[in-house]
């Protein structure tokens, strides 16, 4: 199960809608082992597309090095789908590398309603999870 804040699913929401018509991308780091997601990190998607994310590389080995030297780890990795439901796609499980993360999807396809979800993905397995939201 994900338990997070009220404040960072407010704040992948937001990244969603802005990006869009584009995939948004990021993370929310945790302290290392904690399953605890505490720090937003809105990242780049280095494709610029409404179908595809990629983290840019660069930005990625920055992002990574920073969690490193603060003891933390991804504990989120999100991006959205902008046509599509929050479900992940060949693509986005075939690049799923963090077996400890939950990635959550946000589907940004309805303008009044938001679709937010979180899956585990391990060796290419998906298993939805459930979220709790704090307030």
């Amino acid at each position: 199960m994900l338990t997070i804040s009220r404040a960072l699913v407010d704040q992948i929401i937001e990244h969603a809608r802005a990006d869009h018509p584009d995939e948004a991308c990021g993370v929310i780091a945790g302290p290392e082992g904690s399953d605890r997601p505490v720090r937003f990190i809105p990242m780049q998607n280095a494709e610029r597309s409404p179908t595809f994310y990629r983290f840019d590389s660069l930005e990625q080995l920055k992002v990574w090095r920073e969690m490193d030297d603060r003891d933390e780890e991804p504990v989120v990795v999100y991006h959205s789908h902008t046509a599509t439901q929050a479900y992940p796609s060949r693509t986005d499980i075939s690049y799923a590398s963090e077996p400890q993360a939950h990635y959550v999807l946000v589907s940004t396809r309805d303008e009044a309603e938001t679709e937010f979800r979180s899956y585990r993905i391990i060796d290419g397995e998906v298993t939805e999870e459930p979220v709790q939201i704090d307030e």
